[in-house]
């Protein structure tokens, strides 16, 4: 977990690669069934996606005030989480590229239990200027 105060996330200065560091938590009965009621699957397993490891990861380190728009998901699933048990989290910052002369940061994050079995793995894709979106519906800016 980030020690310290919060950097502000700066696109230009941002390091593809940088390690987020990583956070434990213990996934409990309770997480499991408010998850389960959510998704209304009673049979759902996988609560720890409603954790969001890798924003959590990054809120954990950087302010972000500029904000972001998702533009992907790729969530691989291993082993089912089990209630009761610690769950460790790593995070990086893995690429980050611009499309469109837009930016985009790419989030990694993988989780293990306390017993070292992977129990997921996500990257998550994210726009970071998201006000510019809406400029090819109002070109003068608001």
């Amino acid at each position: 977990m980030a020690e310290g105060a919060k950097r502000q996330f700066d696109f230009d200065s941002a390091e593809a690669g940088e390690d987020l560091g990583s956070y434990e938590y213990v996934l409990t009965r309770e997480m499991l069934d408010r998850y389960r009621e959510s998704v209304d699957d009673p049979e759902a397993v996988f609560a720890t996606i409603a954790v969001k490891h890798d924003a959590t990861a990054f809120l954990m380190v950087y302010d972000d005030a500029t904000g972001n728009v998702n533009a992907g998901n790729e969530v691989e699933f291993f082993n089912e989480p089990i209630p009761g048990k610690r769950i460790t989290v790593r995070a990086t910052l893995a690429d980050k590229y611009h499309r469109r002369d837009r930016p985009y940061i790419v989030l990694e994050a993988t989780a293990e239990d306390e017993d070292g079995r992977l129990l997921e793995r996500v990257r998550t894709y994210q726009l970071k200027k998201p006000d510019e979106l809406g400029r090819k519906w109002n070109p003068q800016g608001a």
